[in-house]
């Protein structure tokens, strides 16, 4: 081997300093790699999965919900001329199954009515509009209220039903076996 003329080259590069070390755990190119990735905890997984499941389920319960009972009315909501396809057989109601009147029913809201606000004025005041529903029905439909097959039913507000803002009294003509039409 031959050294080209002229004086010979530092040992360190131009300025006589050695070269820097490598990097810890460098690649070829001089950087850094990324980091290691952290592993996913299983309890993450299983968290994850149960959080999917429960919205799934929550999802299918409302779609059930509104396939099934597409027809319930919130109760304090029916309207003179619904027809109930059955008639509650609870103190208390929150729902009603509405159908129309020309459909086999057991009930038809002939009267609603709405108590005043402020506080709950006690079950005998609500009892006392609930005594309104039978000269209501004379009105609504004159030939029912003298028919010993059609009976009354009152829903009305109870003390926590007025909490949560229920004013309404709903005089519902009841009779034991379907009918169809309407009875006013």
């Amino acid at each position: 081997m031959t050294t080209p003329p002229g004086p010979p080259p530092p040992p360190y590069g131009s300025h006589g300093y050695p070269p820097p070390p490598p990097l810890p755990y460098a690649n070829d190119t001089g950087h850094l790699p990324p980091p290691p990735r952290k592993r996913t905890r299983p309890w993450v997984v299983v968290a994850i999965v149960v959080v999917v499941l429960a919205v799934l389920a929550a999802g299918a319960a409302v779609a059930v919900y509104y396939v099934t009972e597409r027809d319930s009315t919130e109760a304090s909501a029916a309207k003179v001329g619904h027809c109930l396809a059955e008639i509650p057989d609870s103190s208390r109601v929150l729902y009603v199954q509405t159908v129309a009147c020309d459909q086999p029913h057991k009930g038809e809201v002939f009267s609603v009515m709405q108590m005043p606000d402020g506080d709950f004025p006690g079950e005998g005041a609500v009892l006392e509009y609930t005594d309104k529903c039978g000269p209501a029905l004379k009105q609504y439909a004159p030939a029912a209220a003298d028919d010993p097959e059609i009976r009354t039913l009152v829903l009305y507000p109870t003390a926590d039903s007025w909490q949560r803002g229920d004013r309404t009294v709903t005089c519902i003509a009841t009779s034991e076996n379907s009918r169809t039409g309407k009875i006013g």
